[in-house]
């Protein structure tokens, strides 16, 4: 759901009045109508009143256009309501006016069968037959249909309720229901609001007496304001005081008391006598003491729309309390930032989402070509603006830019989007950025915005660990501000955010960067020795380079470097990357790198901050010597190094999950122990041709996914989990499981997956099928 701006050939339809009522005096004028109107006056809904005009045969033009000016019609039908050839003309002027301009019509059968009604039979039926004499055969059969139409119609039967005042308050809640959601000419030229309305709608309950407190909360250019304005404009006549509260509101307030510190008591004052002035109607309305708005609002029911004001002070100030208001007032807070709301205590709160694919084209379509759908050639490139421009503020800005432009001037557009070079997109996205108030969640947005995004959120707190950064605050406030989302456990940013925050990184020179990606920036600051501190990430992209003597105190001088990844392959076989032998990975968190070079790591490497190890396809025989604490490590990949002979010891990796040393041909044997079994899910060997043995001291209890296959000289296995999902052992040596897991009793509960063709023991593979 989305809205926009957009043009509309169709015109508006200016209604002066909310419901129109079609009786006959005779049986409900003092009856049910009576009661119905002092109904609808006590929720301010307007209704026509006819003042008891003396009818006649035909409708007069002024009481046509009364119908045709009211967004309801209620039909009260009656067993009189047939004798009356004024009520039947109504009749057939309100299916006129539902025909063609979508009047909404409630029909109420008021101690009559509605069969009687939809069929013209008994009492009902008589006394209709009575009015139709004289009368030509085409009207009667219009006579006819308009009341089966409309006795067809869902509505109210008075013989099922009880109590005939319950049966008018609810036709009444649901005129008022009706009424917020029937389009009108404020909503016409905004795509997609009437489902914003119906959402508000189940939210602001109209038809309770309680005060309530509901918020509207989004991204910046999402519509918030929008549909804050819109329903303003359809509530307003509801209430018997309404004010829209922005920005503009507050400047004079500010303005005079520009000294003032927030809590000042005067500022305090002067707001509240301007919001009482502008609530009422009345000017220059002093207030003398704080308590006393309370006193003079208690008895009102008033419409409060307050805009855009992240000021819990003002907020304290101008609705403090519910109680300050009369029985059936309605506070709406819009705001881009959720603990705003929550943190006054609303607990309604409405989120305004991106709009779906459909909407947004039609956002695009209206702000670019006036039309709903794109004109042939434009299709292709409508699909790929609006996949990447989410909001409806972007898309309409964007729009009409683009408005009057050839195929190819937006084909250089979307290039330009896809670059994150639109300036406008780029103002748009960088407002709810530059409004976040703390440093620090200003870096933990880049951090997901080069980084972290679509990725989990407990990977990004174990690599962000030991920043000094308050992970948890920051995804809280970030996620409050709509600027990211965070489900199933993943951070998610959109494309536009995500652009616009890599762009702020690039707006500091090559060796300031947090987060270097450039191929070329990353050769001269790592050529030059020029890095320093604030460097946190490098991403190089080896295949895009010819040769790179990195400078002997290059990774010294930018010693907060955590994360490295040497991307692309080196398709020439020489070694494009040549390192200083004190080269220093001392406080690196991750480090990937594909095609690693050499036979082993620098001797001054430490890996005891590594969280995680990804060396695939390397030309590594061993990774270094000794024992080392490797409390953070969750995975380690060597997959593909064909050269690697030797492990380290991994008695210290006290939390590693995924060990992977798929291919790795030259293996003979495993470390001697893994600790935790309780940590390690998965464990792919597959294809380790050397490796005749698992050491008794790992323990693989905790495993969820064990690759064996192709491990041709493996004979033995350790005790397994019986809780294992993914199990491969073909072509392994195998002849038999640990005696101690006594296969006669094992059931695989969880077992998905079993490879185990090939096996040098046939014996064994018996055994598992009966088992199974």
């Amino acid at each position: 759901m989305a809205l926009s701006l957009s043009s509309s050939s169709s015109s508006s339809r200016t209604c002066t009045y909310d419901v129109f009522p079609s009786f006959s005096g005779e049986d409900v004028r003092i009856t049910f109508l009576s009661h119905f109107l002092k109904e609808l006056d006590k929720r301010l809904i307007i209704a026509f009143k006819d003042n008891e005009t003396q009818r006649s045969l035909s409708l007069g033009p002024e009481l046509k256009q009364a119908i045709r000016d009211s967004r309801i019609a209620v039909v009260i039908f009656s067993n009189k309501y047939a004798s009356s050839s004024w009520c039947l003309n109504e009749l057939l002027e309100i299916v006129k006016c539902r025909e063609e301009c979508g009047q909404m019509v409630i029909p109420v059968f008021y101690r009559l069968d509605p069969s009687h009604v939809r069929k013209q039979t008994g009492d009902f039926g008589n006394i209709f037959e009575e009015t139709c004499k004289n009368k030509t055969e085409e009207v009667i059969i219009q006579w006819r249909r308009a009341l089966t139409d409309v006795a067809n119609t869902l509505g109210y039967h008075s013989v099922n309720w009880d109590s005939e005042a319950k049966m008018i308050e609810e036709i009444v809640s649901d005129v008022s229901d009706k009424l917020l959601l029937t389009p009108s000419e404020d909503s016409e030229n905004f795509v997609g609001i009437e489902d914003h309305i119906a959402e508000m709608s189940v939210l602001l309950q109209l038809e309770s007496e309680e005060v309530r407190m509901v918020g509207i909360w989004g991204c910046s250019g999402i519509g918030k304001t929008t549909i804050a304005r819109v329903l303003f404009n359809r509530l307003s006549r509801h209430f018997q005081g309404r004010i829209f509260i922005d920005r503009a509101f507050l400047s004079k307030s500010m303005d005079i008391y520009s000294q003032a510190n927030p809590y000042d008591y005067n500022l305090k004052l002067h707001l509240q006598s301007e919001f009482l002035s502008k609530i009422l109607g009345k000017k220059d309305i002093e207030i003398s003491q704080l308590g006393e708005l309370a006193g003079r609002l208690k008895h009102h029911k008033v419409l409060v729309f307050i805009d855009d004001l992240n000021d819990q002070v003002v907020l304290d100030s101008l609705v403090g309390q519910t109680q300050w208001f009369g029985s059936g007032s309605r506070i709406i807070v819009v705001t881009n930032d959720k603990h705003f709301l929550r943190a006054h205590g609303i607990e309604h709160i409405y989120e305004v989402c991106l709009p779906s694919e459909d909407v947004a084209r039609e956002i695009l379509c209206r702000s670019a070509f006036r039309e709903k759908s794109p004109p042939e050639g434009f299709e292709e490139l409508v699909y790929e603006i609006t996949r990447l421009v989410g909001s409806p503020l972007g898309l309409t800005v964007l729009g009409s830019s683009l408005r009057g432009r050839d195929n190819e001037y937006w084909m250089d557009s979307l290039s330009m989007l896809q670059t994150g070079k639109n300036g406008k997109i780029e103002k748009i996205s960088r407002i709810s950025y530059d409004g976040l108030s703390s440093e620090e969640d200003k870096t933990i947005f880049r951090y997901i915005a080069c980084y972290f995004n679509g990725g989990k959120v407990a990977y990004m707190k174990l690599l962000l660990a030991d920043s000094g950064l308050s992970v948890n605050v920051g995804l809280e406030n970030l996620a409050d501000k709509s600027l990211i989302h965070v489900r199933e456990g993943r951070v998610e940013m959109h494309g536009l955010l995500k652009k616009m925050g890599k762009k702020v990184v690039r707006l500091e020179k090559p060796e300031n960067r947090e987060f270097l990606e450039d191929s070329q920036d990353i050769f001269d600051v790592l050529t030059k020795g020029i890095g320093t501190e604030k460097v946190l990430s490098i991403s190089l992209n080896i295949s895009t380079i010819e040769e790179l003597h990195v400078h002997e105190n290059a990774f010294k001088r930018m010693r907060n470097l955590r994360f490295l990844k040497v991307l692309g392959s080196d398709e020439s076989g020489t070694m494009k990357l040549r390192i200083p032998k004190s080269f220093d990975y001392s406080k690196l968190k991750l480090l990937r790198w594909r095609d690693y070079p050499m036979r082993c790591l620098p001797s001054k490497f430490r890996p005891e901050n590594l969280v995680e190890l990804k060396m695939q396809n390397s030309k590594l025989e061993k990774l270094w010597e000794g024992v080392v604490a490797l409390p953070y490590l969750k995975e380690m990949d060597l997959r593909y190094s064909h050269d690697l002979m030797q492990m380290p010891d991994l008695s210290k990796a006290t939390n590693l999950e995924i060990l992977n040393l798929s291919q790795c041909y030259s293996l003979v044997k495993l470390p001697s122990s893994i600790p935790h079994p309780n940590k390690l899910r998965k464990l792919n060997m597959r294809d380790c041709r050397n490796v005749e043995t698992i050491p008794i001291g790992i323990s693989l209890k905790s495993l969820e996914k064990l690759d064996l296959d192709g491990c041709s000289r493996l004979r033995t296995l350790p005790q397994i989990s019986t809780n294992i999902v993914h199990l491969c052992l073909s072509e392994t040596a195998i002849e038999e499981f640990p005696s101690d897991l006594h296969l006669e009793n094992l059931r695989f509960e969880k077992l998905s997956y079993l490879s185990m063709q090939n096996l040098k023991s046939k014996k064994l593979w018996e055994k598992v099928q009966v088992c199974m």
